[in-house]
């Protein structure tokens, strides 16, 4: 595995997730949050997003990197390592209900499946970035 390859595409790949979920929390779902007080407090720092979006991004580069062999060629490669990693972070939502007083359950799979979208779209640029060796 070529490290700096995986690390900028980490990199690359967490700018562009870090967008599609701004897209889907900050424009698609701002409304219905702005409906349920658990999600009114003060304003955090966007900065904080971006790198942990940024970190979650390189971790998964270095993921997809190890295992580059077991996917297919391309974009569609990536993209289906990208689903099945989304999937695996899907089910880690349901718990947000459980333990955050006024979290409605919807929100749970809402959230889940704004993560599969998210991945996705980090996996298809890991594909077309990290080529199999």
């Amino acid at each position: 595995m070529n490290w700096s390859k995986a690390i900028l595409a980490g990199i690359v790949g967490g700018v562009v997730m870090t967008l599609a979920d701004y897209v889907m929390h900050g424009i698609i779902m701002a409304d219905t949050y702005a409906k349920y007080p658990v999600f009114r407090q003060d304003d955090a720092g966007v900065h904080y997003f971006f790198l942990a979006g940024i970190c979650v991004a390189i971790m998964a580069a270095v993921l997809f990197g190890k295992t580059r062999s077991a996917w297919a060629e391309g974009v569609m490669g990536g993209a289906t390592f990208g689903f099945f990693l989304g999937l695996v972070a899907f089910f880690t939502h349901f718990y947000n209900p459980l333990v955050i007083e006024g979290f409605p359950y919807y929100l749970s799979w809402c959230w889940g499946g704004m993560n599969v979208i998210a991945f996705v779209v980090l996996g298809a640029v890991l594909g077309a970035m990290i080529k199999k060796a």
